[in-house]
């Protein structure tokens, strides 16, 4: 009798089992619909950036500055499947302590720089000082600290880079409003691992521009600047000029909204 009580009731927490991981999966699965991989963790295939600082090793796209290659300029490999507009963008990071990084969209090349971007940029760092934020690279600087959310203000006509910068202060654009809390930067830095495997998830569409660390929305950016915004553009990684860092990428993937 007990022997045959055992066997029936391990054999219903199994079946209780599998059903807890099939659904697991299939939520998993509905998900990540309409997700396509980027990076195949194997190559530098459908990337261009320079050899010298990015290369592949154990799946996993490595940018890495040694005393013997600091960079005078920030340095990116850029992905080549083409220039998103809106979409939602995946993936992990894992950072060294001094490491600056970020991950650039709707950006563009610089001519006359090699392997340089201008754009906006979801801003990682070692220190997590400023993981999470939006910063505009080569632009209008940083658009939303860690917990804010706000609003870019209209821009009346073009402008020249001396009127950009005039509207800087302190590396952050003055020309908006913060519309609201997030959290706490630092409550919301606890919520990031130091040296270690982070998830990020991008949701830029139309205007608004949405940066996710673990899952936790960090900043929520709705840009009105139509003179200084983007649109489209291209994705890319950054290797920043300091001391020597490492950062890590991997399962990189990206999906691409109507």
């Amino acid at each position: 009798m007990t022997r045959k009580f055992n066997i029936k009731y391990w054999n219903i927490a199994v079946l209780i089992a599998i059903l807890a991981i099939g659904c697991k999966v299939s939520n998993s699965a509905k998900s990540e619909k309409g997700f396509k991989s980027i990076f195949d963790g194997k190559t530098l295939n459908g990337w261009e950036g320079d050899t010298k600082y990015w290369r592949v090793e154990n799946g996993n796209l490595i940018g890495e500055i040694t005393p013997e290659t600091l960079l005078k300029t920030n340095s990116f490999i850029t992905w080549k499947g083409g220039e998103p507009a809106d979409f939602e963008l995946k993936g992990e990071f894992n950072i060294t302590e001094k490491g600056n990084s970020g991950i650039n969209y709707r950006s563009e090349k610089l001519p006359d720089i090699p392997y340089a971007l201008r754009g906006y940029q979801a801003d990682i760092d070692g220190a997590n000082r400023y993981t999470g934020q939006n910063y505009e690279e080569r632009g209008r600087t940083t658009l939303a600290y860690r917990g804010q959310i706000t609003s870019v203000n209209a821009q009346p006509s073009p402008m020249t880079l001396e009127e950009v910068r005039k509207k800087v202060q302190k590396n952050a654009w003055t020309d908006l409003k913060v519309t609201g809390s997030l959290g706490e930067n630092e409550a919301l830095k606890t919520k990031i691992k130091g040296e270690d495997w982070n998830t990020f998830h991008l949701v830029i569409k139309g205007n608004r521009l949405q940066h996710y660390i673990n899952d936790i929305l960090m900043s929520d950016v709705t840009d009105n600047d139509l003179v200084n915004g983007k649109s489209k553009g291209i994705l890319g990684v950054q290797v920043h000029v300091g001391p020597p860092m490492k950062v890590q990428y991997r399962n990189l993937r990206i999906k691409e909204l109507k």
